[in-house]
């Protein structure tokens, strides 16, 4: 792992999800830039002081050289490290799995994606929301056709965590977020946006061809967005709407999709994640509950638990190291990729929606084109 020491949130969720089914083990780590703090750090996690480096860069090399080096490396730093850490370790021949979004910036995006065509490595993009069973249900529903065509999708991410200064405070999670030079471009669209932009496209299917943003910095002196309001058209005629907010008071973490076809409709709510509401049309709305009747092979495969024991935001994150495990084996053996996983292409496309979002609102809130 790199990053995710002392402090850090979202390095303790990618340890319990890798941990969560047994595939991987944390042998490894360059888990802070501060020497000091790496080394405490592994000592914490019981990483032996030998690899507990210093530097990523010094990991990549000196983990490559070792007859029982690291399979895969977590990337789990701010976004403006996520390129030069993955490009170390994919020329290394290490797969990466790293927490999204993809870069900083949409040319790191593009050199990165083009390295990872070309070293045969693998390489996972975290959009962990993408591992809840009701949601790979909900895809697996629009692609045999049970809605017929769309017509519909909005996707909404709402939180108020940001809705003072908090940045201000020396609160680490929202000073970096809140940074342009370690965030990138977007505040809230690359942070949370990007979450709801990858559900709606990795559930439905849909490309964006335009779209038309509304960006906002409602928080005096704070230098990203931390509000957005999206328009989108698709390919092929549907058309789309986005909320997304971190001052929006009263939401902790309230992230919904919402699909509308000619047959019918579907709901999700990742604060009521079991179930997943599906309206024929002239139909009566029924309930699919998780590990329950309706339920697709690859949905029951994403199950742990029978129906009526939660299974939440960590089940759903372990799911995405499950599938990247399965992934580093199929590799190693020649065999296809799966076609659930979000790589490399999944984050270009989300750091090519930031970058238009950024352009539209810069412009007035004009349509601008992916």
């Amino acid at each position: 792992m790199v990053g995710g020491g002392q402090g850090a949130f979202i390095g303790a969720v990618h340890r319990i999800a890798a941990r969560m089914d047994g595939h991987f083990s944390l042998v490894a780590g360059a888990l802070s830039s501060d020497p000091g703090r790496a080394q405490a750090s592994a000592r914490e996690l019981g990483i032996n002081s030998e690899r507990a480096y210093s530097s990523f860069e010094e990991m990549a090399v000196r983990e490559a050289a070792r007859e029982d080096g690291i399979e895969a490396v977590a990337i789990v730093t701010p976004n403006h490290l996520h390129y030069p850490v993955a490009k170390a370790f994919l020329e290394a021949g290490i797969h990466v799995i790293c927490d999204k979004p993809l870069t900083s910036s949409a040319d790191d995006a593009e050199a990165l994606a083009e390295l990872v065509r070309a070293s045969g490595r693998q390489f996972v993009l975290t959009h962990n929301y993408t591992g809840y069973p009701m949601v790979r249900q909900a895809r697996e529903m629009i692609q045999q056709g049970e809605l017929g065509e769309i017509r519909l999708v909005h996707s909404s991410y709402l939180q108020d965590w940001l809705a003072t200064p908090l940045e201000q405070t020396g609160q680490k999670q929202a000073e970096w977020r809140t940074d342009p030079s370690r965030s990138g471009l977007g505040g809230a669209i690359g942070d949370i946006g990007t979450h709801a932009f990858n559900l709606l496209s990795f559930v439905t299917g849909l490309e964006v061809k335009s779209l038309n943003a509304d960006l906002d910095r409602f928080v005096d002196g704070r230098r990203l967005d931390d509000n957005a309001h999206i328009m989108m058209r698709f390919r092929g005629g549907a058309k789309g709407s986005m909320q997304v907010s971190q001052v929006a008071t009263g939401h902790e973490n309230d992230l919904t999709l919402c699909v509308y076809g000619t047959k019918g409709g579907l709901e999700w709510s990742q604060t009521d994640p079991n179930y997943l509401w599906f309206t024929p049309l002239e139909g009566h709305r029924q309930r699919i509950a998780r590990g329950g009747a309706g339920n697709s092979d690859l949905t029951m495969d994403a199950t742990r638990t029978p129906p009526g024991h939660p299974e939440g935001y960590l089940e759903g994150f372990a799911n995405i190291y499950k599938d990247a495990a399965t992934a580093v084996r199929q590799h190693s053996k020649g065999m296809p990729e799966s076609s659930v996983l979000p790589g490399v292409e999944d984050g270009l496309v989300g750091m090519r929606f930031i970058d238009a979002c950024v352009r539209s609102s810069e412009q007035g809130s004009v349509w601008v084109e992916l």
